[in-house]
């Protein structure tokens, strides 16, 4: 299977990159693992066909996180797309996306459609079946008004760890072990913020983390400047790895 990061950035597109979106392909279908703001810009830009995306998981509800999706629900509707699009996210999770679908196109919720938008609630630790993925979610320190989640995604016959945004939490161990990839988020290098990584911490529990490989995400500007002097691998918008 093969993970494609449509969106390494963070939510103020730290050195230009897009935001969170990682598509992974190689099981029975493709899937998304969140959906950030520029993601349609991100499918397109690397060839692949939205529609043929018909399950998202959300870690959160952060707009750099689930803001693609009303796009990518008006990029079928007038792309003549057929198939379901079925989200799975946090509690609220179909409230919020409508909310803001009413507010940046008013009456589109409203709109029929050819094809239907249906919504799976996930719960701490209780895995999920989504289309070609099983995904149990870890809740972990962020806040988004909602629970926020790292997300375990058996998927194509590996295991993909996904952190989600996050303070260093134990959550992270259980979600990562034994995974053949955890993809973790590090928005800061050496700067304790609430809510987010930063590299030395995660540096200081790698010995902690049962798992392959690991490949930081959602970088900030100040991280990206650090990103020569860190050992672990970095991602960049574009990037494939293949398990």
């Amino acid at each position: 299977m093969s993970l494609t990061f449509l969106g390494t950035g963070d939510a103020f597109a730290g050195g230009g990159r897009l935001q969170a979106c990682l598509h992974l392909d190689g099981g029975p279908e493709p899937m998304l693992l969140d959906c950030g703001a520029t993601a349609l810009v991100a499918l397109k830009r690397a060839g692949i066909r939205p529609a043929s995306i018909r399950y998202v998981a959300l870690s959160h509800l952060h707009g750099d996180h689930f803001a693609g999706l009303p796009w990518l629900i008006l990029d079928g509707q007038f792309s003549e797309r057929t198939g379901t699009l079925q989200i799975a996210g946090p509690v609220n999770a179909q409230e919020r996306v409508e909310r803001t679908f009413e507010a940046l196109y008013p009456g589109a919720t409203a709109v029929e459609r050819a094809f239907a938008t249906t919504f799976v609630e996930l719960s701490e630790r209780t895995a999920c079946e989504l289309g070609p993925a099983l995904i149990t979610p870890f809740e972990v320190r962020h806040s988004s008004g909602a629970p926020c989640y790292a997300l375990r995604v058996e998927y194509g016959g590996k295991v993909i760890a996904y952190s989600g945004d996050t303070e260093w939490t134990d959550a992270l161990i259980d979600v990562a072990h034994g995974a053949d990839l955890f993809v973790c988020e590090c928005n800061f290098y050496d700067l304790k913020a609430p809510g987010h990584l930063d590299y030395l911490t995660l540096a200081e529990q790698r010995p902690r983390i049962n798992c392959d490989r690991i490949v930081l995400t959602h970088m900030s500007e100040q991280m990206l400047a650090r990103a020569a002097d860190v050992e672990l691998e970095t991602a960049a918008d574009g990037a494939v790895i293949t398990l």
